[in-house]
């Protein structure tokens, strides 16, 4: 009889201890609009998704998600403004630490974008500005290959390293990122095209991790209270587009990056800020400048693709380009107004009641590299 007990007590061991421990969280945005806000998070062993939020630790909604994963997604509603949202998360019997986010204010925006995360730098700055969203200009992972093996287009473990650096960030500000050719290398580059493809122009492990809008490859993000819109383009490495060294979604003029675009530039907002991840002087000469026309008809243009920071204008828009990673060779634009090696990000401050947007080059240490105002357009 003891013999037989000891059998079924070591039978349940593994069970207690192999409980689907909840790990990394983070937020993005799935719908067009900031009434939603997704609640993403991973776990060591499959099981449901549970969120549990509110305006007070004592007075929260659940919200659930069918399916048993280690990839968790749930979109839950926003319906306050200027509040501080609490919430925490279940799989199994499993619960995460309640933590916070902000709702979206009525009166100040603010919004960073960054680029380049490779060296993993301190973003105490950062944190500091207290944004109430974080995009980014691509580059995000410094490839998958190292972490996961050759051939492993998709591998979320980089992605699950980066949200890991960041806990405190990732767990309190919706992220929306963008792709660089790091985010989909599966190989090692080489210093040739070799006969199999190098990266994953499909950005499999990248769509599987983040919950975005539209193809996510490809999104745009309104801001309707103030009067802002983000788009995110798949623009890197164009050069190779045709060889096995291909890191991007097609740009002629009959893709479908180029219709969409187009189609949603027709009648654009006060501003209009397009983040992308190749140089800015080399997208404004793509297709005998129909690029560069499409945008005119925003307010910004934003690149990781440099390791520096700069300022640009160019028929009437303002190209950046910032670097988390920002010590490394220069080629400024032939526009450049302000260029300074110098890790870097941009803070974005949208005022309602006037809809400027003030635009300042930050770095890592807190000082402002370059402040810019934006009046809103007008309507045409």
């Amino acid at each position: 009889m003891k013999s037989y007990l000891l059998l079924l007590c070591m039978l349940f061991i593994p069970a207690t201890i192999s409980a689907a421990e909840i790990q990394q969280i983070w937020l993005t945005h799935r719908s067009h609009q900031p009434d939603k806000i997704v609640v993403n998070w991973s776990t060591s062993l499959p099981g449901n998704s549970i969120v549990y939020f509110g305006l007070t630790p004592d007075s929260m909604t659940t919200v659930k998600a069918e399916g048993s994963t280690t990839l968790h997604h749930v979109e839950i509603p926003l319906t306050a403004r200027d509040a501080l949202y609490h919430y925490r998360v279940q799989t199994g019997n499993q619960f995460s630490d309640l933590a916070t986010f902000k709702a979206y204010p009525t009166d100040s925006l603010r919004v960073a974008i960054v680029a380049d995360w490779q060296s993993r730098p301190d973003l105490s700055s950062l944190l500091k500005d207290n944004v109430h969203l974080l995009l980014t200009a691509g580059d995000n992972i410094s490839n998958l290959w190292q972490t996961c093996g050759p051939g492993k287009p998709d591998c979320i473990q980089p992605y699950l390293d980066l949200i890991g650096a960041y806990p405190e960030l990732f767990r309190s500000t919706p992220f929306m990122p963008i792709l660089g050719n790091h985010d989909r290398e599966v190989y090692p580059r080489g210093k040739k095209p070799p006969k199999h493809a190098v990266y994953d122009v499909d950005a499999t492990a990248f769509r599987r991790f983040f919950e975005l809008p539209d193809e996510e490859w490809k999104w745009k993000y309104d801001i309707p209270d103030f009067n802002i819109l983000f788009v995110g383009l798949d623009f890197n490495h164009i050069s190779d587009l045709g060889s096995t060294w291909q890191t991007c979604h097609p740009l002629n003029r009959d893709s479908k990056q180029y219709c969409w675009y187009e189609s949603i530039t027709q009648n654009p907002p006060g501003h209009l800020v397009t983040l992308y991840n190749e140089r800015n002087a080399t997208m404004r000469n793509q297709l005998q400048g129909d690029w560069e026309r499409l945008f005119q008809r925003g307010t910004l243009c934003v690149t990781g693709f440099g390791y520096f920071a700069e300022r640009a204008e160019a028929g009437g828009v303002t190209y950046y380009n910032t670097s988390l990673s920002g010590t490394g060779a220069q080629y400024a634009d032939p526009h450049a107004k302000f260029l300074a090696g110098k890790d870097s990000y941009l803070l974005l401050h949208s005022d309602r009641n006037s809809g400027v947007l003030t635009v300042e080059l930050k770095s890592l240490k807190n000082e402002v590299l370059d402040r810019q105002r934006f009046p809103p357009r007008s309507k045409k």
